[in-house]
């Protein structure tokens, strides 16, 4: 199976690499008009970024190309509850692979925050979010092999709130089937208008999930609630 297979929604863009390092370069490239652009029009740029292994060489394209990154707000789609020193951190990712070269002066605008509850954690995030330059300008999005993406998982207690087009809340605290299992996880209506949304997948596996997805409800397979026009979907095998 080819992504080209695929029967996407019209306003889908499917790109097929033929590497890891290729998908990392395009989107690289894709994503630095967008800030550049952001930040010429209208003074500031926002990028939100997921977290997990294969981001790390996108970031690391990323943080070399040239843009006024001082001008640059980044943030994150979802967080693992853990301080950023945790290995399992996705700030702790950012700080070491993103927020390095010409990216260094980014403003980094992070979901963790230390708390006595992970709700009081998402209502710390919550507010600080109300500092991100929304829309957000350049979404990049992940995708596990059960259709999550962020930190919302199927079946999860929140899921049905934090898909809502209405949600009021910008983050919620969510329960992750794997360690660490407590998350913060942007909504859907923050993540969903962003004017430039990036799906990144590798593998047939991936490939075999998003068309699954195609035809799921969003609670089963969280994925497809971000499966329409404007999305650019990157896969290399």
């Amino acid at each position: 199976m080819a992504i080209s297979e695929l029967d996407l929604p019209t306003g889908v863009v499917a790109h097929s690499l033929a590497d890891a390092a290729g998908q990392a370069r395009l989107m690289a490239d894709d994503a630095a008009k967008v800030l550049n652009y952001a930040v010429r029009t209208h003074g500031v740029a926002s990028l939100v970024v997921s977290g997990g292994r294969s981001p790390v060489p996108f970031f690391e394209e990323l943080s070399r190309r040239e843009l006024d990154w001082s001008r640059v707000q980044i943030s994150l789609a979802d967080e693992r509850w853990v301080p950023p020193s945790d290995a399992a951190s996705n700030e702790g990712l950012v700080r070491r692979h993103l927020l390095q070269n010409a990216a260094a002066v980014a403003q980094f605008i992070g979901l963790y925050h230390p708390a006595a509850t992970l709700e009081e954690a998402a209502q710390l995030a919550d507010r600080r979010l109300a500092e991100l330059g929304q829309p957000i300008d350049v979404l990049v999005l992940g995708m596990g092999d059960d259709g999550h993406t962020a930190s919302l998982f199927p079946d999860s207690a929140r899921l049905d709130h934090a898909l809502r087009a209405d949600c009021p809340d910008r983050c919620v605290a969510m329960c992750a089937p794997t360690e660490p299992r407590e998350r913060l996880s942007m909504t859907y209506p923050l993540l969903a208008s962003a004017r430039m949304q990036c799906l990144a997948i590798q593998g047939m596996t991936k490939l075999e999930t998003l068309r699954q997805a195609l035809n799921a409800d969003a609670l089963r397979m969280p994925i497809r609630a971000f499966i329409h026009s404007p999305l650019e979907i990157y896969w290399c095998p």
